[in-house]
Formats: C-alpha cells, structure tokens, sequence
C-alpha cells in the first residue's frame, strides 16, 4: 500500500464472513424478502437511535467513512473470495469512501480477526502507529476515533476510548507494537496485547463504541438507542 510512515493510519477490518447475521438473516421474515441482502456490511442503518445521522448508510459505509473523517489514510481488510454480487459492492464502497484495500485468501480471513489485524499491520509496516476499528461497527464518532488517533501521535503506546467504565473500539496502537501486532493469530484481535498491557484510558460520552452489528436484532439495537446529542 501506499508508504504512510510519517502518519497513523486507520485499520479497518473488514474481513470477517458475517456467518451469525447471514444465519439469523435467512431465517427471518425479512431474510426471506431480502435474502440478497445478507451481508452485514451492506445492510442500511435505521432512521432512528444512535446512528441516526447516517441513515440509510451501510454499516461498513458508516464505519468506514468516520474512520476515514476521524484518521486520514485507511487500509481496508477484505476477503478476497468476495466475488459474489455482494463483496464486490463491498469492496467498491470502500474504494468510494477513500479507502485502500488489501485482500485476504478466504483461509487467512476465516482463521480470525488475528489475522486480518496482522496482515493489515504487515501491509503498513512503515505507518507511524495505527487506529484499528472494525466494520461492523457504524455508530462511533468521528470525534471519539480523532482522540485515539490524537493519543497515538502524542505519543501513547495504546490507547482506547471508554464509555461509562466499558472499553471500546476503535483501538489505537504505536509504531512500538509492530512486532506484537504481526504475530496475531485467531479470532481473540489484539485481546491478548491489551491483557498484558492496558491502554491509555480515553473517556468518552459515546456509546457508539460498544455498539456492533453481529445479527439482525443489533440493528434494532441501534435503532431503540438514544440519539448523540448535538
């Protein structure tokens, strides 16, 4: 990808399969009258809640488009067995909202969310630290993902935003973690580097960072969750 070695640079994962939502998707009335649009990722976020500001927007659209707003430069984590209608949808959006792409084999993507962090983190060697959000997450603030970025460059080593005791995403990690990073494997993410080294404490009025899509009735989650004041 293009050499960010003088910046921080968001990481968004985007490669997981979404196999738990296409599940409980295609068993609901609504799967069966929208089954084409069984992807997670591609799914329009709801007039109402905490997303509300972006209505209509898909989730990895949404999620995408902060990280982008709150950043700069993004490396978008995909699958590359994403051929069917819907992953090359996924993939133009991305490239639409400013995004680099790099593509994971089906193999490397479904050993965890390990992995794609590695490969993404490999694929930036050079960036001066990195903003990991994930995809299925469209509800966080711009604001709330410029002060992880902002912790980094000040010269945090980790650093994540809390809201009301509860760590969330996105995560932000120096150019000192690389070797850690590379080295993950599995679906646990950065889990086992944040055990042993706690980030620095960002303390937000933002919900959003607890808040992901990983079945249909997240969305109405979303949805029944009080607007961001503004």
């Amino acid at each position: 990808m293009t050499e960010h070695g003088d910046h921080v640079i968001g990481l968004l994962l985007a490669a997981g399969s979404g196999t738990r939502y296409r599940s409980a998707h295609r068993g609901s009335a609504q799967g069966t009258r929208a089954g084409a649009r069984s992807s997670k990722l591609l799914v329009p976020l709801p007039a109402s809640g905490i997303a509300e500001d972006r209505a209509g927007q898909a989730v990895a659209v949404a999620a995408a488009r902060a990280l982008v707003a709150g950043v700069g430069p993004v490396l978008a984590v995909v699958r590359q067995e994403d051929i069917d209608l819907e992953g090359s949808a996924l993939h133009a959006l991305l490239r639409a909202e400013g995004c680099e792409i790099l593509s994971l084999p089906g193999n490397d993507a479904a050993a965890g969310m390990g992995n794609s962090l590695a490969a993404g983190v490999r694929a930036s060697a050079t960036a001066r630290g990195w903003v990991v959000a994930l995809a299925d997450m469209p509800a966080i603030r711009v604001a709330t993902i410029r002060a992880v970025c902002e912790a980094i460059e000040g010269g945090a080593r980790i650093a994540a935003p809390y809201f009301q005791g509860q760590r969330g995403h996105p995560v932000g990690f120096a150019a000192s973690c690389l070797q850690e990073l590379v080295h993950l494997e599995g679906d646990e993410g950065a889990r086992s580097i944040l055990a042993r080294e706690p980030p620095l404490r960002l303390d937000v009025d933002d919900r959003g960072i607890l808040f992901d899509v990983d079945a249909p009735a997240d969305l109405a989650r979303i949805a029944g969750a009080p607007p961001k004041a503004s």
